[in-house]
């Protein structure tokens, strides 16, 4: 296969998400006429729909969907009852403010689980108003290692952490292109301060220097001034924690500058979006995914066909991975033979399915077993899978 694909041995722990009323669209999922009278069960979905990373959320949102309405259609009963699961859509807009106000109208809406958030920094603060009320909150696509380390027992996560990425990514950098000089900027939100914070950790380890640290907010777009002072420390390459709607301009601004380095993100900058926003000036670039490349998704390519066919657009991220996270709570809510948390969350860590993103079980924190890190670089306008021998996998992935 053409990725570099690395299996985290040791599950650490670990990324954006949704609004006060700016869009809260409740949505019901699609299910033939004879569940019209079925007991309906409510499943959140919380991420940023309107804002910059709304391409992200809605992403997500519609693989919660698309889980549902698969669900519905198989006309599930549960404890002898008809069932019909309803997706309750909730804008958090990645602000861990609004993330606990949509966690609470939640908890008031009495919704059965939580797919969500889409980012670290809410998904954080929400998960112990979830935790207090004993909802199962399961995320795919939050890496920050502090959402496993809260000992909260309703989180779950089926995406690696920050912790592996930032590993992968350092050695990645420091023994197999052999850069020594590295400059980090980050921009101050959990994931992308503790996405950089493990990489750099990693680089002074594998024998690298960080000759610059410099951060920045999720909002800006001026990044010339901390790019003329770390210009001045001659990086091989700038390392970026944070999402593709800031690291597309810091490239476009770094060949301005005429800064030569290699520009390196990892899933937040591992995007379509990306590449519309840096263009020719993000060639060459890398990136990594909490998760394995498409070609090795066991189940991509048909939920592409399906999602494509369902919402008329092209998957940006996260929706295999929120689709599963659905697929896991709906699994251990049958097995149970209840939609009540405090019969079936118990079976969620349980669970063994084979999902589209791959086989899915958990680790007694909620981590998902043997994350797996993929590597990408941008070659031709497109995230190509870094090629490696299986032997560097091996020892990457230490």
């Amino acid at each position: 296969m053409n990725s570099y694909r690395l299996t985290a041995i040791a599950a650490a722990t670990i990324m954006l998400a949704a609004c006060n009323n700016a869009q809260n669209q409740q949505s019901t999922a699609s299910a033939p006429a004879a569940n019209s009278a079925a007991h309906v069960i409510k499943i959140g979905s919380a991420n940023p729909l309107t804002g910059p990373f709304a391409h992200w959320g809605r992403d997500a949102d519609n693989g919660v969907q698309l889980a549902v309405e698969e669900a519905n259609a198989e006309n599930i009963s549960l404890d002898g009852q008809k069932v019909r699961f309803e997706v309750v859509s909730e804008d958090d807009q990645a602000d861990p403010k609004v993330a606990t106000q949509v966690a609470q109208r939640f908890v008031d809406a009495g919704v059965s689980a939580v797919i969500g958030h889409l980012t670290s920094g809410a998904a954080i603060p929400a998960s112990r108003i979830y935790s207090d009320a004993g909802i199962a909150m399961v995320a795919g696509s939050v890496t920050s290692p502090k959402f496993t380390q809260q000992g909260y027992k309703n989180t779950f996560r089926i995406i690696a952490n920050d912790l592996q990425q930032g590993q992968a990514l350092a050695k990645f950098t420091v023994n197999e292109l052999k850069f020594k000089r590295v400059a980090v900027i980050d921009d101050r939100t959990t994931y992308g301060q503790g996405l950089a914070d493990d990489f750099a950790k990693s680089v002074e380890a594998a024998g690298g220097t960080i000759v610059k640290r410099e951060y920045t907010t999720n909002s800006a777009s001026d990044f010339m001034s901390i790019l003329t002072s770390i210009k001045a420390d001659k990086p091989e390459l700038i390392f970026y924690g944070g999402m593709d709607a800031q690291a597309g301009p810091i490239v476009k601004q770094m060949r301005k500058l005429g800064l030569s380095a290699v520009f390196m993100g990892a899933d937040g900058v591992n995007t379509a979006e990306f590449i519309k926003l840096a263009a020719k000036d993000g060639e060459g670039s890398y990136a990594s995914s909490a998760g394995a490349s498409k070609e090795l998704m066991p189940g991509y390519a048909a939920f592409n066909t399906k999602f494509k066919a369902r919402f008329k657009a092209e998957i940006q991220a996260y929706a295999p991975y929120t689709y599963d996270a659905t697929r896991v709570v709906i699994d251990a809510m049958k097995r149970a033979n209840s939609a009540d948390p405090k019969k079936y969350l118990a079976e969620v860590g349980k669970t063994s399915i084979n999902g589209v993103t791959g086989p899915i079980a958990f680790e007694s924190n909620g981590d998902i077993k043997n994350g797996t890190v993929t590597l990408y670089r941008l070659t031709a306008g497109q995230w190509k899978g870094v090629d490696k021998p299986a032997a560097n996998v091996a020892s990457a992935a230490q």
